[in-house]
């Protein structure tokens, strides 16, 4: 039996560790091999292989993942020198573009960032004070009315302007409660206009609403009061959606080309509405417009109405379109 304080066994030795020496199975040679030939434990660790490369010189980012180096500065493109903001928006007596729209490079394409329209919103919300590129719903939709503009234009001509509160502004809510527009009890007139265009005395009015502090239009409506009765119709564009339009039937013009962008429909049988369906001076004028308004009769009035505010081209253009559709009617104007 042996005890610890045997001789030197299989190379532990339990004095002061003179006599260490590696064990056989550790060493790089053989059992004969001298001990000063074999290198410590801890030296092996602290001395890299021979066939290891160092830590510092390998590279250990993946591909792609160093950043490129800072350019001292990047080259600005020029601006591009676009329409002027009345010209992008497009007349009202120009047809709609024919076909699907084709294809193009962004705005951003076109040599330096677009300034947006007179009237389109500019600032994208959050606060970031990013600008952002209207779109061709923001041309349309946006708010074009021009108060002192068309008050101005009005003023010229001999008009008179009123708030949509005097006395004789009451009957306009009924022009409104007949209009082909879903009008809600806040919607009135505002901005009334008066005064003659040629043979007619027409009313002109923007359709607004009240929105906090501010008054906002949304309709503009040009009216005819008329003397006499008018069967009732309604003239709108094809591709409108229609509605309330129950117990009126489509009437025919026979122009081919006209009855694809109009559709006239019929309250009553009448011949003064196929006068209007088959006048050439109507089919002449609508075509050669951009399809953007609706005609209809009720409350005593002939009337056009547009998604926008009054402006004087826009005062205009429904005075020529309404002095057609009146003389096609045969109706005597106030």
């Amino acid at each position: 039996m042996s005890s610890p304080r045997d001789g030197d066994r299989d190379g532990f030795d339990d004095g002061d560790g003179s006599g260490w020496r590696e064990p056989p199975h550790l060493g790089s040679g053989g059992a004969g091999e001298d001990e000063a030939d074999q290198p410590n434990f801890v030296d092996r660790r602290k001395k890299p292989r021979d066939d290891q490369e160092p830590l510092s010189a390998r590279s250990w980012q993946p591909p792609g993942w160093d950043l490129p180096a800072a350019e001292p500065q990047r080259p600005v493109p020029p601006p591009a020198a676009g329409p002027a903001p009345d010209e992008a928006r497009p007349p009202l007596d120009a047809p709609p573009p024919q076909g699907p729209p084709q294809a193009g490079p962004p705005p951003e394409d076109a040599g330096g960032p677009q300034q947006p329209a007179a009237g389109a919103p500019g600032w994208l919300g959050g606060g970031r004070g990013r600008r952002r590129t209207p779109g061709a719903a923001d041309h349309v939709f946006a708010y074009q009315g021009d108060l002192v503009g068309s008050q101005g234009w009005a003023l010229q001509q001999g008009w008179t302007v009123s708030d949509g509160t005097a006395p004789e502004d009451a009957p306009l809510a009924g022009v409104i409660a007949s209009s082909p527009v879903r009008a809600t009890k806040d919607h009135r007139a505002g901005n009334v206009l008066r005064g003659r265009a040629g043979p007619l005395e027409l009313v002109a009015f923007d359709v607004v609403y009240a929105s906090g502090r501010y008054v906002v239009p949304e309709y503009a409506i040009t009216a005819a009061p008329l003397l006499g009765s008018v069967p009732g119709f309604r003239l709108s564009p094809s591709r409108f959606w229609r509605h309330r339009t129950g117990g009126m039937v489509p009437l025919g013009t026979g122009d081919p080309a006209f009855d694809a962008r109009w559709l006239l429909l019929a309250a009553e049988d009448d011949p003064r509405l196929h006068r209007l369906a088959q006048d050439p001076a109507v089919h002449g004028l609508l075509l050669g417009t951009d399809d953007g308004d609706e005609f209809w009769s009720g409350a005593g009035h002939v009337s056009a109405v547009r998604p926008d505010g009054h402006r004087p081209q826009l005062l205009e253009h429904h005075a020529r379109l309404l002095s057609a559709i009146v003389a096609a009617l045969g109706a005597g104007g106030n």
